[in-house]
């Protein structure tokens, strides 16, 4: 096994456009990192890199003590799942699995026992002759799995493995290769735009934007302490609601209004944000999470402060209700992919609804609750989770910088 280390890595190609920028990230021996971020973003660029199927333009790469800048991928030791299975239609599945043994001239005996051993690991002991037209999706993926797994190399790279499958076959299949990436303790970076599965699989989840990373951090503290206005808008859903206020200093306390709706912010949220006192009479940007939102009638503290709205959208979940609402709060206008890469077609509904004075509110609230659409409703706002950002330079406000911050 072995880290990885990237060291102010440059990827620009022919026309000066450049897809990776001083990227720096370091990971650890038998970590599984994954990158995140819109299309576009750098994410397979980078992950290419370590395979050695993009050439670096400037920095350095490096798999354990060695730089491998210019050393052919075939002599990186490492094994990468693609999106696509990539499997050969005319051979079995232990064929598949044994193809890449086979032309390193490992012994049968060998080749068996590590067929073996990757078929019982992944479930597929059952289908070792069969073809790969004869296996679901899942199942596929799974051979292509096998194939990397007996290599026994140092480092797993993985580019999307889980897009061709249904939501179903994705939810099972990445709780497998979780579990396998635990039991192998093989260094792993995986590149996906879907940030549910970079928050439920990642050690540590590499936000990117525009060849940029914007964070790094393990999937809690990048969901409650965003680095910026980017982080902030492009990770959880739906997304977090962000709305231009002011701190001012009151005898009560530090305040944040929001153009009228006055909230006060708690020690327990200065506690975790104390360069927020710096910030009294100047304009901030205001970040609420949808499930800090309730209806009164169902809400820890229904005599807290609370937001007042008209329902534009109510969809029914089942286990909860999400809430699109039109508010007279301020909007703010950061670039539409920090909202995410997927948005769902009832967020762009309910977008149509609001009118163009009117700010959208989304909470996900009790499945018991009342909300109708066309009322107008009021929901209690939990301000020990508020989240702030400076306007100017889209960063958190925090006592220092998260992991790593880039301007939004």
């Amino acid at each position: 096994m072995a880290n990885v280390t990237f060291e102010n890595i440059w990827k620009v190609y022919g026309d000066d456009t450049a897809a990776v920028r001083e990227l720096s990230l370091d990971i650890a021996d038998g970590e599984f990192v994954v990158l995140v971020g819109p299309s576009g973003c750098g994410k397979t660029t980078a992950l290419r890199m370590v395979a050695g199927l993009e050439e670096i333009t400037a920095g350095e790469l490096r798999i354990g003590d060695r730089v491998v800048n210019d050393v052919p991928a075939k002599d990186r030791d490492i094994a990468m799942v693609f999106q696509s299975y990539a499997l050969y239609p005319h051979l079995t599945v232990f064929e598949n699995i044994a193809f890449g043994l086979r032309l390193q001239k490992v012994d049968k005996a060998e080749v068996e026992r590590r067929v073996a051993d990757a078929a019982r690991v992944l479930g597929l002991e059952q289908y070792l002759s069969r073809k790969p037209r004869a296996l679901s999706g899942g199942q596929r993926q799974r051979v292509a799995m096998g194939r990397a797994i007996v290599r026994r190399p140092q480092v797993f790279l993985m580019d999307e493995p889980l897009s061709n499958l249904d939501a179903k076959l994705r939810v099972q299949t990445r709780a497998e290769i979780s579990r396998l990436q635990a039991d192998l303790g093989v260094t792993t970076l995986y590149v996906t735009h879907d940030q549910v599965e970079a928050m439920t699989m990642g050690d540590r989840v590499a936000v990117m934007r525009a060849g940029v990373l914007q964070q790094v951090a393990p999937p809690q503290e990048l969901y409650d302490r965003p680095a910026n206005l980017f982080v902030a808008g492009f990770i959880g859903s739906p997304a977090m609601n962000l709305f231009a206020g002011t701190v001012e200093d009151t005898d009560d306390g530090l305040v944040a209004d929001l153009g009228g709706v006055r909230l006060p912010i708690p020690g327990e949220a200065l506690a975790r944000r104390p360069a927020l006192r710096g910030h009294a009479g100047r304009e901030v940007v205001v970040g609420i999470r949808p499930e800090d939102l309730e209806d009164p009638a169902h809400a820890l503290d229904p005599d807290g402060p609370r937001l007042r709205g008209r329902v534009v959208l109510r969809e029914a979940l089942g286990s909860e209700i999400v809430a699109h609402l039109a508010t007279d709060l301020r909007p703010v206008d950061i670039d539409p992919e920090a909202r995410g890469v997927d948005p769902r077609e009832a967020e762009t509904a309910a977008a149509g609804a609001v009118g163009r004075d009117e700010a959208p509110l989304v909470a996900r609230i009790s499945p018991r609750s009342a909300v109708r659409e066309g009322e107008t409703t009021e929901l209690a706002l939990d301000v020990t989770a508020l989240h702030f950002f400076d306007p100017e330079s889209g960063l958190g406000i925090f006592d220092a910088a998260p992991a790593i911050g880039a301007s939004a």
